[in-house]
Protein backbone atom coordinates (compact mmCIF):
# COMPACT_ATOMS: atom_id res chain seq x y z
CA UNK A 1 0.00 0.00 0.00
CA UNK A 2 2.79 2.35 0.92
CA UNK A 3 4.71 1.58 -2.28
CA UNK A 4 1.56 2.28 -4.31
CA UNK A 5 1.19 5.65 -2.59
CA UNK A 6 4.81 6.53 -3.36
CA UNK A 7 4.35 5.47 -6.96
CA UNK A 8 1.28 7.71 -7.23
CA UNK A 9 3.21 10.63 -5.79
CA UNK A 10 6.05 10.02 -8.22
CA UNK A 11 3.69 9.88 -11.19
CA UNK A 12 1.98 13.11 -10.12
CA UNK A 13 5.32 14.90 -9.80
CA UNK A 14 6.89 13.37 -12.91
CA UNK A 15 5.50 15.89 -15.47
CA UNK A 16 6.78 18.86 -13.48
CA UNK A 17 10.15 17.20 -12.91
CA UNK A 18 10.44 16.31 -16.60
CA UNK A 19 9.67 19.91 -17.53
CA UNK A 20 12.41 21.18 -15.19
CA UNK A 21 14.89 18.69 -16.62
CA UNK A 22 14.00 19.60 -20.22
CA UNK A 23 13.98 23.38 -19.75
CA UNK A 24 16.66 23.89 -17.09
CA UNK A 25 18.97 20.94 -16.50
CA UNK A 26 19.65 19.82 -20.07
CA UNK A 27 20.24 23.36 -21.47
CA UNK A 28 22.52 24.10 -18.51
CA UNK A 29 24.56 20.97 -19.15
CA UNK A 30 24.79 21.85 -22.84
CA UNK A 31 26.01 25.35 -22.04
CA UNK A 32 28.51 23.82 -19.64
CA UNK A 33 29.81 21.63 -22.46
CA UNK A 34 30.02 24.61 -24.82
CA UNK A 35 32.12 26.46 -22.24
CA UNK A 36 34.75 23.74 -22.63
CA UNK A 37 34.96 24.13 -26.43
CA UNK A 38 35.99 26.81 -28.93
CA UNK A 39 32.59 26.73 -30.65
CA UNK A 40 31.60 29.71 -32.78
CA UNK A 41 29.02 30.55 -35.43
CA UNK A 42 28.76 27.71 -37.95
CA UNK A 43 31.40 25.60 -36.20
CA UNK A 44 30.80 22.93 -33.55
CA UNK A 45 34.18 23.53 -31.96
CA UNK A 46 36.86 21.39 -30.36
CA UNK A 47 37.36 20.53 -26.73
CA UNK A 48 39.69 23.05 -25.09
CA UNK A 49 39.14 22.28 -21.41
CA UNK A 50 39.25 25.28 -19.10
CA UNK A 51 40.91 27.56 -21.66
CA UNK A 52 37.80 29.74 -22.01
CA UNK A 53 37.73 30.34 -18.27
CA UNK A 54 41.38 31.32 -18.35
CA UNK A 55 40.72 33.75 -21.20
CA UNK A 56 37.77 35.14 -19.32
CA UNK A 57 39.69 35.77 -16.11
CA UNK A 58 42.46 37.46 -18.11
CA UNK A 59 40.05 39.77 -19.95
CA UNK A 60 39.91 43.30 -18.40
CA UNK A 61 36.41 44.06 -19.84
CA UNK A 62 35.10 40.98 -17.97
CA UNK A 63 36.37 42.31 -14.65
CA UNK A 64 34.97 45.76 -15.46
CA UNK A 65 31.58 44.18 -16.23
CA UNK A 66 31.74 42.16 -13.01
CA UNK A 67 32.48 45.29 -10.97
CA UNK A 68 29.68 47.22 -12.68
CA UNK A 69 27.29 44.36 -11.96
CA UNK A 70 28.36 44.26 -8.31
CA UNK A 71 27.83 48.02 -7.86
CA UNK A 72 24.51 48.23 -9.71
CA UNK A 73 23.03 45.11 -8.11
CA UNK A 74 23.89 46.16 -4.55
CA UNK A 75 22.48 49.67 -5.03
CA UNK A 76 19.31 48.22 -6.58
CA UNK A 77 18.74 45.48 -4.00
CA UNK A 78 19.37 47.52 -0.87
CA UNK A 79 17.67 50.60 -2.30
CA UNK A 80 14.57 48.49 -2.92
CA UNK A 81 14.84 46.97 0.56
CA UNK A 82 14.93 50.36 2.31
CA UNK A 83 12.15 51.87 0.20
CA UNK A 84 10.05 48.69 0.36
CA UNK A 85 10.38 48.50 4.13
CA UNK A 86 9.48 52.17 4.53
CA UNK A 87 6.41 51.80 2.30
CA UNK A 88 5.36 48.59 4.06
CA UNK A 89 5.48 50.27 7.46
CA UNK A 90 3.68 53.33 6.11
CA UNK A 91 0.85 51.28 4.60
CA UNK A 92 0.61 49.08 7.70
CA UNK A 93 0.17 52.16 9.88
CA UNK A 94 -2.73 53.26 7.68
CA UNK A 95 -2.93 55.54 4.66
CA UNK A 96 -6.00 57.20 3.11
CA UNK A 97 -7.46 55.54 0.03
CA UNK A 98 -5.46 52.40 0.75
CA UNK A 99 -6.63 50.45 -2.31
CA UNK A 100 -5.90 53.30 -4.68
CA UNK A 101 -2.47 53.87 -3.16
CA UNK A 102 -1.68 50.16 -3.35
CA UNK A 103 -2.62 50.14 -7.03
CA UNK A 104 -0.31 53.12 -7.65
CA UNK A 105 2.63 51.46 -5.87
CA UNK A 106 2.14 48.10 -7.62
CA UNK A 107 1.45 49.55 -11.08
CA UNK A 108 5.11 49.62 -12.29
CA UNK A 109 5.37 45.87 -11.81
CA UNK A 110 2.52 45.36 -14.30
CA UNK A 111 4.51 47.08 -17.07
CA UNK A 112 6.99 45.26 -19.26
CA UNK A 113 10.65 46.21 -18.95
CA UNK A 114 10.76 47.41 -22.56
CA UNK A 115 7.81 49.77 -22.07
CA UNK A 116 9.33 51.06 -18.83
CA UNK A 117 12.70 51.75 -20.44
CA UNK A 118 11.14 53.51 -23.44
CA UNK A 119 9.07 55.69 -21.11
CA UNK A 120 12.06 56.62 -18.95
CA UNK A 121 14.19 57.16 -22.04
CA UNK A 122 11.70 59.76 -23.22
CA UNK A 123 11.38 61.45 -19.83
CA UNK A 124 15.14 61.69 -19.30
CA UNK A 125 16.08 62.55 -22.88
CA UNK A 126 19.01 65.01 -22.62
CA UNK A 127 17.51 67.35 -25.22
CA UNK A 128 13.72 67.07 -24.96
CA UNK A 129 13.04 65.08 -21.78
CA UNK A 130 10.55 66.42 -19.23
CA UNK A 131 12.68 65.51 -16.21
CA UNK A 132 15.80 67.19 -17.56
CA UNK A 133 13.72 70.27 -18.35
CA UNK A 134 12.43 70.37 -14.76
CA UNK A 135 15.95 69.88 -13.39
CA UNK A 136 17.15 72.75 -15.55
CA UNK A 137 14.31 74.98 -14.28
CA UNK A 138 15.54 74.63 -10.69
CA UNK A 139 19.11 75.47 -11.67
CA UNK A 140 20.68 72.02 -11.82
CA UNK A 141 22.53 70.55 -14.77
CA UNK A 142 20.85 67.89 -16.92
CA UNK A 143 21.42 64.16 -16.54
CA UNK A 144 23.73 63.46 -19.45
CA UNK A 145 23.35 59.70 -19.10
CA UNK A 146 24.23 59.02 -22.75
CA UNK A 147 27.78 60.37 -22.30
CA UNK A 148 28.40 60.40 -18.54
CA UNK A 149 29.05 57.05 -16.88
CA UNK A 150 27.81 57.99 -13.41
CA UNK A 151 24.70 59.67 -14.77
CA UNK A 152 23.98 56.46 -16.69
CA UNK A 153 24.49 54.39 -13.54
CA UNK A 154 22.10 56.66 -11.66
CA UNK A 155 19.40 56.38 -14.30
CA UNK A 156 19.76 52.59 -14.57
CA UNK A 157 19.48 52.06 -10.82
CA UNK A 158 16.54 54.47 -10.47
CA UNK A 159 14.70 52.70 -13.29
CA UNK A 160 15.37 49.23 -11.89
CA UNK A 161 14.31 50.24 -8.37
CA UNK A 162 11.12 51.90 -9.63
CA UNK A 163 10.18 48.91 -11.76
CA UNK A 164 10.90 46.12 -9.25
CA UNK A 165 10.13 47.85 -5.95
CA UNK A 166 6.56 46.38 -5.84
CA UNK A 167 8.04 42.87 -5.52
CA UNK A 168 9.96 43.72 -2.35
CA UNK A 169 7.12 45.89 -1.05
CA UNK A 170 4.51 43.13 -1.36
CA UNK A 171 6.68 40.61 0.50
CA UNK A 172 7.39 43.01 3.37
CA UNK A 173 3.88 44.46 3.50
CA UNK A 174 2.18 41.06 3.77
CA UNK A 175 4.75 39.97 6.37
CA UNK A 176 4.11 43.13 8.39
CA UNK A 177 0.35 42.59 8.29
CA UNK A 178 0.87 39.07 9.64
CA UNK A 179 2.62 40.29 12.80
CA UNK A 180 0.45 39.91 15.94
CA UNK A 181 -1.05 43.18 17.15
CA UNK A 182 -0.87 41.92 20.72
CA UNK A 183 2.88 42.39 20.74
CA UNK A 184 2.59 46.08 19.88
CA UNK A 185 -0.21 46.62 22.39
CA UNK A 186 1.84 44.98 25.14
CA UNK A 187 4.92 47.00 24.18
CA UNK A 188 2.90 50.24 24.22
CA UNK A 189 1.54 49.40 27.69
CA UNK A 190 5.11 48.84 28.88
CA UNK A 191 6.05 52.32 27.62
CA UNK A 192 8.03 51.32 24.53
CA UNK A 193 8.56 54.13 22.04
CA UNK A 194 7.84 53.77 18.33
CA UNK A 195 11.56 53.30 17.65
CA UNK A 196 11.83 50.59 20.32
CA UNK A 197 8.83 48.79 18.88
CA UNK A 198 10.41 48.87 15.46
CA UNK A 199 13.81 47.75 16.71
CA UNK A 200 12.77 44.96 19.02
CA UNK A 201 9.55 43.72 17.37
CA UNK A 202 9.14 44.78 13.76
CA UNK A 203 12.77 44.47 12.67
CA UNK A 204 13.39 41.11 14.31
CA UNK A 205 10.15 39.51 13.14
CA UNK A 206 10.44 40.92 9.61
CA UNK A 207 14.06 39.84 9.18
CA UNK A 208 13.23 36.43 7.60
CA UNK A 209 10.93 38.14 5.07
CA UNK A 210 13.62 40.71 4.32
CA UNK A 211 16.16 37.96 3.74
CA UNK A 212 13.79 36.22 1.33
CA UNK A 213 13.17 39.48 -0.54
CA UNK A 214 16.89 40.25 -0.76
CA UNK A 215 17.65 36.68 -1.88
CA UNK A 216 15.20 36.74 -4.78
CA UNK A 217 16.10 40.27 -5.83
CA UNK A 218 19.82 39.43 -5.82
CA UNK A 219 19.22 36.46 -8.10
CA UNK A 220 16.99 38.44 -10.47
CA UNK A 221 19.04 41.66 -10.41
CA UNK A 222 22.29 39.80 -11.02
CA UNK A 223 20.99 39.03 -14.51
CA UNK A 224 20.11 42.67 -15.24
CA UNK A 225 20.07 43.22 -18.98
CA UNK A 226 17.05 45.08 -20.42
CA UNK A 227 17.49 48.31 -18.49
CA UNK A 228 21.17 48.64 -19.37
CA UNK A 229 20.93 47.42 -22.96
CA UNK A 230 17.95 49.53 -23.97
CA UNK A 231 19.31 52.66 -22.28
CA UNK A 232 23.05 52.61 -22.98
CA UNK A 233 23.96 49.25 -24.61
CA UNK A 234 26.82 49.20 -22.11
CA UNK A 235 28.16 52.60 -23.16
CA UNK A 236 29.62 55.09 -23.19
CA UNK A 237 32.76 53.12 -24.16
CA UNK A 238 31.60 49.97 -22.31
CA UNK A 239 31.65 51.89 -19.02
CA UNK A 240 28.19 50.63 -17.95
CA UNK A 241 28.54 47.12 -19.35
CA UNK A 242 27.32 44.39 -16.99
CA UNK A 243 27.89 40.64 -17.14
CA UNK A 244 24.69 39.88 -19.06
CA UNK A 245 25.63 42.38 -21.77
CA UNK A 246 29.21 41.08 -21.85
CA UNK A 247 27.78 37.59 -22.42
CA UNK A 248 25.40 38.86 -25.10
CA UNK A 249 28.18 40.60 -27.03
CA UNK A 250 30.47 37.60 -26.84
CA UNK A 251 27.74 35.33 -28.18
CA UNK A 252 25.95 37.46 -30.76
CA UNK A 253 28.43 40.18 -31.71
CA UNK A 254 31.71 38.24 -31.66
CA UNK A 255 30.14 34.74 -32.06
CA UNK A 256 32.46 33.32 -29.41
CA UNK A 257 30.02 30.80 -27.95
CA UNK A 258 32.64 29.12 -25.80
CA UNK A 259 33.58 32.32 -23.99
CA UNK A 260 29.92 33.35 -23.71
CA UNK A 261 29.03 29.97 -22.19
CA UNK A 262 31.88 30.28 -19.70
CA UNK A 263 30.52 33.71 -18.72
CA UNK A 264 27.08 32.20 -18.22
CA UNK A 265 28.40 29.49 -15.94
CA UNK A 266 30.38 31.98 -13.87
CA UNK A 267 27.18 34.01 -13.47
CA UNK A 268 25.37 30.85 -12.32
CA UNK A 269 28.10 30.05 -9.78
CA UNK A 270 28.11 33.59 -8.41
CA UNK A 271 24.31 33.53 -8.12
CA UNK A 272 24.50 30.21 -6.25
CA UNK A 273 27.09 31.59 -3.83
CA UNK A 274 24.88 34.60 -3.10
CA UNK A 275 21.82 32.37 -2.73
CA UNK A 276 23.62 29.97 -0.36
CA UNK A 277 24.77 32.86 1.82
CA UNK A 278 21.29 34.32 2.24
CA UNK A 279 19.63 30.90 2.56
CA UNK A 280 22.05 30.10 5.37
CA UNK A 281 21.21 33.38 7.09
CA UNK A 282 17.47 32.75 6.73
CA UNK A 283 17.86 29.18 7.99
CA UNK A 284 19.81 30.28 11.06
CA UNK A 285 17.32 33.05 11.73
CA UNK A 286 14.31 30.74 11.59
CA UNK A 287 15.91 28.32 14.04
CA UNK A 288 16.87 31.21 16.31
CA UNK A 289 13.24 32.40 16.45
CA UNK A 290 11.98 28.87 17.04
CA UNK A 291 14.55 28.25 19.76
CA UNK A 292 15.88 25.31 17.75
CA UNK A 293 19.34 23.71 17.71
CA UNK A 294 20.90 26.61 15.83
CA UNK A 295 19.65 29.27 18.20
CA UNK A 296 22.94 29.52 20.01
CA UNK A 297 24.94 29.60 16.79
CA UNK A 298 22.84 32.38 15.28
CA UNK A 299 23.23 34.49 18.37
Amino acid sequence: MQSTSRLTQFLLLAPAQALLVALLLLPSLYVGWLSLTDASLGRAGNFVGLANYGRLLADPPFWAALWNTFVIVNVIVYGELLLGLGLALLFASGVPFTRVMLAIVIAPYAMSEVVSVVMWNSMFDPDAGLVNWLIGRIGLGPLEWSVNRWHAFLLITLLAIWHHLPFTFLILYTARLALPKDLYEAAALDGATAWQQFRYITWRLLLPAMLVAVLFRYIFAFRIFSEVWLLTQGGPARSTEVLAIYLYKQAFSYHDFGLASATGWIMVLLSLLIALYYLRMAYRRMFAQAGGPLAGASA
